[in-house]
């Protein structure tokens, strides 16, 4: 079943073409109906040099400079996914409701990366202790079983 297009909104005429020899000029314009069109648009003001455009921000640029050293840089993110185990996966969840029940409301992200303060954070050989204590996981995504 064929629906019917709405009706598209009229263009607007073009200017017609300018008039070239005696034959195609029109004998009924006169001088009052040309005096009655409207003033052709105002000249574009000449572009700036650049390096007068140059010259100008400079003088503008301390205050947004200053406005800028008010505000902490912004810190990149990265998005990454891994493998974890269920049981360690729960810990999380724990540690959020543990959290919770503080008072503080922790995303997982701020979790993991709590731990990873406190891991820096010790030695050498407390590292290497904490790392034997993480068993190695086949890598990539689960398979189904």
């Amino acid at each position: 079943m064929a629906t019917a297009r709405p009706a598209r909104p009229a263009r607007k005429a073009a200017a017609p073409a300018k008039a070239t020899g005696a034959a195609k000029k029109s004998p009924a314009k006169t001088a009052p109906q040309r005096a009655a069109r409207p003033a052709a648009a105002p000249a574009k003001p000449t572009p700036v040099k650049a390096a007068t455009a140059k010259a100008i921000s400079k003088v503008t640029a301390p205050a947004k400079t200053e406005k800028k050293k008010d505000k902490p840089e912004k810190v990149k993110v990265v998005r990454d996914s891994f493998t974890i185990p269920k049981t360690e996966y729960a810990q999380i969840a724990d540690l959020k409701k543990r959290a919770m029940g503080l008072g503080q409301e922790v995303k997982k992200s701020e979790l993991i990366r709590a731990g990873l303060l406190l891991l820096s954070s010790h030695n050498d050989a407390e590292l290497l202790k904490a790392l034997a204590a993480v068993p190695t996981l086949k890598t990539g995504r689960p398979g189904k079983a």
